[in-house]
């Protein structure tokens, strides 16, 4: 009976050929200008934030401890995706135009969502890490050896590169509406169980996720709590305090970037799974998806704020690097006071005799 009545078939289940009339590029003028100078930004403060997390954990090879070799771990996702971010801020600049082929689209794409899942496990790695220091710090200590963070991590790239590699034989640049687009994904189109399986991968990759994170926060708050109780003056010791501020700073850089995108994909599946989408809630997906990106994207510019709470050597090498600047700057204000002081202290010639009268005046005050 279905075959017999398309219109009884979500449009998405016949080659998106109703899908392809509905127009999601909407506000394109705005976009145009916004994305750009957003990702523009968001690429200077990544390659400096992330770019220093790499020198200075490369600078002390030798004193490399599990969180450090986590910390290098998600910096190396965030660079690889800071990699992408050019061509990016170029085809929002020509309206959703990607003028680089298909080959580089596809790459691009992997580098972005190699970047949203290597991060997510990354800092899911980091908050069991935290948890580990300080609820078991005597037993299971081995699970956080150099040895087995490294399985660890490479277990994690394997995982992602399973997840990401079928993208590069999936069409991800498509010709719509007189323009080239690039990673322009969510029309659904051909698969019945497509809806079911992004559901499924937002479960296993984003809320799994989440609830390990939260889960290590409140341990962690709890145990530093009980120790506060238990000894006002010095609850828990400052190593436990710094692996809770940690643990939070990753809780919230994770529901900030991470939690608005996968909450969006999902209601949008189940409301698929439901009703067929109509071209209005369509366009409303495609807007609220750009904004929900974009905050995952930001993610590269916030993971250098856990770097600084997490790695004393970097806190540093940043606090040093600002005061080396204000130290200058202090220098420049100061020799263009005396300048300005030199210049206005100069007076006219005058003869001898008024010169030394005021130089007499003056002593004898």
């Amino acid at each position: 009976m279905a075959a017999d009545n398309p219109a009884l078939e979500p449009p998405y289940f016949h080659g998106g050929a109703n899908l392809s009339r509905c127009d999601t590029f909407v506000d394109q003028s705005a976009t145009a200008v916004i994305f750009p100078v957003f990702l523009s930004l968001l690429f200077l403060i990544s390659v400096c934030g992330n770019g220093l997390i790499l020198y200075v954990i490369c600078q002390r090879k030798h004193k490399c401890n599990s969180t450090s070799i986590y910390m290098l771990n998600l910096a190396l996702s965030d660079s690889l995706f800071t990699l992408a971010l050019p061509a990016r801020i170029i085809y929002y600049s020509l309206n959703f135009n990607w003028p680089f082929g298909d080959l580089l689209c596809r790459i691009t794409s992997i580098f972005f969502f190699a970047n949203t899942y290597a991060g997510i496990a990354f800092m899911t790695c980091i908050s069991l890490d935290r948890y580990l220091a300080v609820m078991h710090p005597q037993h299971l200590q081995s699970l956080r050896s150099v040895r087995v963070v490294r399985r660890v991590c490479c277990l994690v790239w394997a995982l992602v590169t399973a997840e990401t590699a079928p993208l590069l034989f999936l069409i991800t640049r498509q010709h719509l509406l007189g323009r080239h687009t690039c990673m322009e994904f969510f029309n659904i189109e051909g698969f019945r169980a497509t809806p079911h399986v992004v559901l499924l991968a937002c479960v296993l990759s984003f809320c799994c996720p989440l609830v390990v994170i939260v889960g290590c926060y409140a341990k962690i708050n709890l145990k530093l709590r009980a120790a506060a109780a238990r000894n006002p003056l010095n609850g828990g010791s400052r190593r436990k305090h710094r692996a809770n501020a940690i643990t939070i700073l990753i809780l919230l850089t994770f529901v900030l970037c991470f939690s608005p995108y996968h909450v969006n994909v999902m209601q949008f599946m189940v409301r698929t799974i439901l009703q067929m989408p109509t071209c209005r809630e369509q366009r409303a997906f495609k807007v609220s998806l750009r904004v929900t990106v974009s905050l995952m994207n930001l993610n590269c510019a916030l993971d250098p704020v856990i770097y600084f709470f997490a790695i004393k050597k970097y806190k540093q090498k940043v606090m040093s690097l600002f005061r080396g600047r204000l130290s200058a700057s202090d220098f420049r204000s100061k020799t263009s006071r005396r300048e300005s002081s030199g210049n206005g202290g100069e007076k006219s010639p005058r003869p001898h005799g008024e010169k030394s009268e005021s130089c007499n005046q003056s002593s004898g005050n």
